[in-house]
């Protein structure tokens, strides 16, 4: 499970006793409480008309705590005091979370202003008398709330509905494939107009783990860079670490042309790497090209010095070798006998 501790957000400022000091803030979310509908509930943007693009231009706001006493300036002001939580059981996060502030009003470009951000755990703002968007986001998961704000003192507490992903990767017999060349790329599972899935993040390593709302995800693995892909659909639980491994059935391959078994590797060689249907995998150019290659059979053609040379050869998942293309006509003979008899 995600773990999750509560962080003792920044005291409000100390002001001078005198008529106009302002309310003392609330006291702040009880972790351990019931979840329950407030009087003044925050509303999910989903129930209302969609908004404009929120503008990242950071619009100048009045800082939270008074630069002297007896200003006057944060009498005006409402305090809004936020906290987070991965579900409504869980603990407040004291770390990880972003929080962006927007006004509803709109600029010149119809885009909303930024008007405050924090990051860490629990955040403090003072803000104008208005309607503001609250943007939380925790990784890939992200909640955004609408609140009105008068001149009180206000507590919130944002419930995520989120998990997350622990990437890993293996071969068929358990080997761990950490250190090695592998990725995963996330998407979700809906498609766009272009009939492609929607990418939330690419190029993650083994043993990354990704923030995520509580869905199902799509996750394609690629061992190398030619054709060792595996993909799955992964459920992210609210509250869990889901730990995702990928078992590949694929081997690293290195291509030689020798003049007979054994020998050195021609330089200049140009190669090209097919599928039992003739069609091309991976070309290359070289006396050593490597690659990792998914199960099953291919063919390597060599070119060299004017010549062609071609060695039918089996991956087998987890079995790294070298695989030799002889120039003797005795060693392809023998070959070619090998491949009648069997």
């Amino acid at each position: 499970m995600l773990s999750a501790v509560l962080s003792m957000g920044l005291a409000p400022a100390t002001l001078a006793q005198t008529s106009d000091v302002p309310p003392a803030p609330a006291e702040k979310p009880d972790p351990n409480a019931p979840s329950a509908a407030p009087e003044e509930p925050i509303i999910n943007l989903l129930d209302r008309e969609p908004e404009p693009l929120f503008s990242d231009t950071l619009v100048p706001y009045a800082p939270a705590r008074a630069s002297s006493p007896g200003i006057k300036g944060g009498l005006r002001q409402g305090a809004l005091y936020l906290m987070a939580k991965l579900t409504p059981d869980s603990p407040p996060l004291n770390e990880g979370l972003i929080w962006r502030i927007y006004s509803e009003t709109t600029n010149a470009d119809g885009r909303l202003q930024l008007v405050a951000t924090s990051q860490g755990g629990d955040a403090e703002f003072r803000l104008d008398p208005g309607t503001y968007l609250i943007h939380t986001a925790y990784g890939f998961s992200q909640a955004t709330n609408r609140i009105v704000i008068g001149k009180e003192v206000q507590s919130k507490m944002v419930t995520l509905n989120a998990g997350g992903i622990k990437f890993g990767a293996a071969l068929k017999d358990g080997e761990d494939l950490d250190g090695r060349a592998v990725a995963f790329d996330l998407y979700g599972m809906e498609f766009n107009q272009r009939g492609e899935r929607n990418l939330i993040a690419s190029n993650v390593k083994p043993g990354s783990i990704l923030r995520l709302s509580a869905n199902t995800y799509h996750v394609v693995s690629k061992y190398g860079d030619v054709n060792a892909v595996v993909r799955a659909d992964i459920q992210v639980l609210p509250g869990k670490l889901t730990e995702a491994t990928i078992f590949h059935k694929a081997a690293g391959i290195t291509l030689k042309l020798v003049n007979e078994r054994g020998g050195e590797a021609i330089a200049n060689t140009t190669w090209s790497v097919l599928s039992p249907g003739g069609d091309v995998v991976v070309e290359a150019t070289g006396a050593f090209p490597d690659f990792v290659l998914a199960e099953g059979e291919y063919e390597a053609l060599a070119r060299n010095n004017g010549r062609t040379y071609l060695h039918t050869f089996q991956v087998e998942p987890g079995e790294d070798r070298e695989v030799e293309v002889v120039t003797s006509i005795s060693e392809l003979a023998s070959q070619q006998q090998s491949s009648i008899n069997n």
